[in-house]
């Protein structure tokens, strides 16, 4: 759902309001047959021989997605990646509201990042509750990674975005999706070393 989404942000971004399903199974390497599949769970959006209104399927997706909405988050972490992720400005146009940032080494605390003043951890469970945040990601080393995922969820946040080299535990409930960046440098280096052992000969 997601990669649909993204590719018809992309289509819609480009001013296209129609698309067909060999269209989209171009893009995204799947079959007319999957796409239509697809798209067909979430009601008659299609047309025969004219294709998917963009929109109209944006809109669908987004609904069930939970995305028509604006979710607001806090960071936890302005080291480089955490600096990155409140700078980035397409999350706010797609739905994602940064209303707090946070660290909790005292020469950052009080300084701005894209804007905004990082604040101490004490004030977290505060600014949980008057925004009403659910989301929480967490840009910090992986020695105090459990101990911050625990804050965040003691605080109330039932979903969290992990960038720290360590996977943390949470209680029934509770999603964390982890962001492993040498796990992932490491899968990449694997497929291009077995393309090349493979295109070698080698069994």
């Amino acid at each position: 759902m997601s990669l649909y989404l993204r590719e018809l942000q992309t289509r819609l971004d480009d001013g296209q309001d129609r698309v067909s399903s060999r269209e989209l199974g171009a893009s995204l390497g799947l079959t007319d047959a999957q796409i239509r599949k697809d798209l067909g769970r979430f009601g008659s959006l299609g047309q025969p021989g004219r294709g998917y209104q963009v929109m109209e399927v944006l809109k669908r997706l987004r609904q069930m997605m939970g995305r028509d909405q604006s979710w607001p988050v806090v960071v936890v972490g302005i080291g480089n990646i955490g600096r990155a992720i409140t700078s980035y400005g397409p999350f706010k146009r797609e739905g994602f509201d940064i209303v707090g940032v946070f660290d909790i080494d005292p020469k950052v605390v009080g300084t701005k990042s894209a804007g905004r003043t990082v604040r101490a951890m004490s004030d977290l469970r505060a600014v949980v509750h008057e925004r009403e945040v659910r989301l929480g990601v967490m840009a910090v080393p992986k020695e105090s990674a459990q101990s911050v995922a625990d804050e965040l969820i003691a605080a109330g946040i039932v979903g969290i975005l992990n960038f720290a080299p360590l996977r943390v535990s949470a209680p029934e409930g509770v999603s964390i999706v982890s962001v492993d960046f040498t796990v992932s440098l490491e899968q990449l280096a694997f497929q291009v070393w077995l393309a090349g052992h493979t295109e070698g000969g080698v069994d």
